[in-house]
């Protein structure tokens, strides 16, 4: 009777520390661990930061519980003397299970370097090995991303060698719009600054805009059009809006001066012979 007691009470507590345990890590992630350097980091980065160290920890934290309820319940029926030649051969076939379980603490030695560095946090958008997404998880073994087309990709830890991270600490605004060679550059330039300066100015779009869109160069051109490169500054995650809204406003505005948009050639496919 005794005995089924203790099984229940290290269960009971146990199965509380496995579902309690994660939400109590996460609101010392959020208000007592905040390092020097993390506040110095803007609200969403913070925001991606706290949320990853969280999902790791939580992780870890689940393992730890797991592993002891285990060994709680596991000595319920057997006694210490009785413990210890199996711990003995445990030895031996731990060295044996670590000879094949190389890549599994590669991929967690990376998945330790990959947050501990800051490369990418949950929600950032990234590139690994020409696949893109969001981050949906970072886990002790995997990172999980979710393509714009609604796909999940899993890629080891130990794998990525490579990253582009699309949404830290800042993010460009950059385009091109093709006009028609007879259009007076200095005229489109100045109404593109003007554009992006309103845009930036508005209290729907200043916090979101870092350095207003604005005219960078004349990129190249043919016979029916020059392209006009047109870059700003943005937080993270905004460049995609900004350039939108920003499309939106040239469109109308060329309208309205009657500016004539140029037409890009397309490349035709070379035509198939047939057999």
């Amino acid at each position: 009777m005794e005995q089924i007691t203790s099984i229940t009470a290290i269960l009971a507590i146990g199965a509380a520390a496995y579902w309690f345990g994660p939400a109590i890590v996460n609101w010392l992630m959020a208000h007592v661990f905040v390092t020097p350097y993390q506040r110095t980091l803007h609200r969403k980065d913070l925001e991606k930061r706290q949320r990853t160290l969280g999902a790791l920890f939580a992780n870890v934290w689940r393992i730890i519980v797991v592993m002891l309820v285990a060994y709680g319940v596991f000595v319920q029926f057997f006694d210490y003397k009785a413990l210890a030649p199996i711990f003995a051969s445990a030895g031996i076939i731990g060295v044996a299970f670590g000879f094949g379980a190389q890549s599994l603490v590669k991929d967690f030695l990376s998945g330790v370097f990959i947050i501990s560095e800051n490369q990418f946090r949950v929600g950032d958008i990234i590139e690994i090995d020409g696949f893109g997404g969001t981050v949906e998880r970072i886990g002790v073994r995997s990172t999980v991303i979710r393509d714009v087309d609604g796909n999940v990709h899993y890629f080891p830890n130990g794998m990525v060698q490579h990253v582009i991270n699309k949404t830290m600490g800042y993010s460009m605004a950059r385009f091109t719009v093709a006009v028609a060679p007879d259009t007076d550059i200095d005229k489109v330039s100045k109404l593109i600054d003007k554009l992006g300066l309103a845009l930036a100015s508005e209290d729907d779009w200043k916090d979101k805009i870092l350095e207003a869109p604005h005219f960078v160069m004349m990129g190249e051109f043919t016979a029916t059009a020059v392209n006009l490169i047109i870059s700003g500054k943005t937080q993270p995650s905004d460049q995609w809006s900004v350039v939108a809204e920003m499309r939106r406003r040239i469109l109308e505005k060329f309208e309205q001066e009657a500016i004539t948009i140029g037409t890009v050639p397309v490349a035709n496919a070379a035509p198939t012979k047939k057999r």
